[in-house]
């Protein structure tokens, strides 16, 4: 019985963008699990913090994260092939395993971090990778990162992420909303951490400029996002943090826009997300953004001037408004991407590498 070890790394939770990812992709590989063991004699092992034990489900193993695997990574089984979710694993490959493939999602902190936080990141990053043979980038703007910052010259395949699709999903009113005719009293909706990364002071300085227009700012209850919510007392600006996803189907079922103006992004789901329901997107054009929102999504330009934001948006409203086929095209675009097939184009890598013949 060959073994593949899925490493989580140090991830305590499913909230954010790394999370959702080891969440959609852990569940699929679990799923096949069954069917790899009985048709390849190959089995699942998921590396995690123990406090996550169980979350896959018991078609598959699990492996407890320590921090002494910073150092030297032993484990009672051999394993075929070591795969890290992410970049940000501190742990090594266990010891004597002949496949190590890594998931880079960003280069996120060649982008305007101070000295030592790049330095810090490049130093961690660096040390992973060359304890790897094989890459998957997350959008071709990571596989560009990678290959020019790093001089990877090794394999490297570009497997795009998922993105959920709530539509059709339980919805719930955010608070103070139960009753609101969203069409009489329109709102624009952003989605994210609220780190500095994410931009969202543009989005302040927005709603300051358009008084009659509502702003709902969603995400988790960050300390960026603690901070932003205390400074901004706007009459037109809202904060939930900490929603639910039948609060997240809401907004993103009623908004009349989202806004997502970051200007750092490996992949970007909240945008697919909101594009599920035909939503107008409008994004800033820097990074991986203009490679996942394609010509369905509206652009900002680099100044995030307040006027320019406005009048696009008016724009862009009004001119999806008038086009009863422009929220289909949103939504097939948003169609393509899916964590099945990403799921699957991962267990076919494994395959490749295994050199087993196996297929997802």
């Amino acid at each position: 019985m060959r073994r593949i070890l899925v490493s989580l790394g140090n991830i305590g939770a499913f909230h954010d963008g790394l999370g959702e990812f080891a969440l959609q992709i852990g569940q699929r590989i679990a799923a096949a699990a069954p069917g790899w063991r009985d048709r390849h004699g190959v089995a699942f092992d998921f590396h995690l913090r123990d406090k996550l034990f169980g979350v896959f489900g018991d078609a598959v193993g699990y492996r407890a994260v320590t921090r002494w695997q910073r150092l030297r990574h032993l484990q009672t089984e051999r394993y075929a092939l070591w795969h890290s979710l992410h970049q940000l694993n501190k742990c090594r490959p266990p010891e004597g395993t002949p496949r190590r493939l890594v998931t880079v999602h960003d280069l996120n902190y060649l982008y305007g971090r101070n000295a030592f936080s790049t330095w810090r990141h490049d130093r961690r990053t660096r040390g992973l990778l060359a304890r790897a043979d094989h890459l998957v980038a997350i959008s071709r703007h990571t596989a560009n990162d990678v290959q020019r910052h790093f001089g990877w010259r090794g394999p490297l395949d570009v497997i795009y992420n998922g993105a959920r699709s709530f539509v059709g999903q339980p919805q719930q009113a955010l608070p103070g909303w139960e009753g609101v005719d969203t069409g009489r009293q329109p709102f624009l909706f952003h989605l994210s951490r609220m780190s500095a990364s994410k931009n969202p002071g543009v989005l302040v300085e927005l709603a300051r400029l358009w008084p009659e227009m509502r702003f709902v700012f969603c995400g988790p209850p960050s300390d960026d996002a603690k901070a932003l919510r205390a400074a901004n007392r706007l009459p037109n600006v809202q904060f939930h943090l900490g929603i639910t996803d039948a609060h997240k189907a809401w907004a993103y079922a009623r908004c009349a826009g989202f806004l997502f103006p970051s200007l750092t992004e490996g992949f970007g789901l909240p945008p697919i997300e909101a594009m599920h329901f035909g939503k107008p997107v409008f994004l800033a054009r820097r990074t991986s953004l203009p490679e996942v929102g394609g010509a369905v999504a509206h652009y900002f330009d680099d100044a995030f001037e307040p006027r320019a934001m406005r009048r696009l948006i008016e724009a862009a409203l009004a001119a999806d408004a008038a086009d009863p086929s422009r929220a289909e095209a949103v939504h097939a675009h948003a169609a393509r991407f899916d964590w099945d097939r990403c799921a699957s184009d991962y267990l076919a890598l494994y395959a490749r590498l295994l050199g087993s013949g196996a297929a997802a």
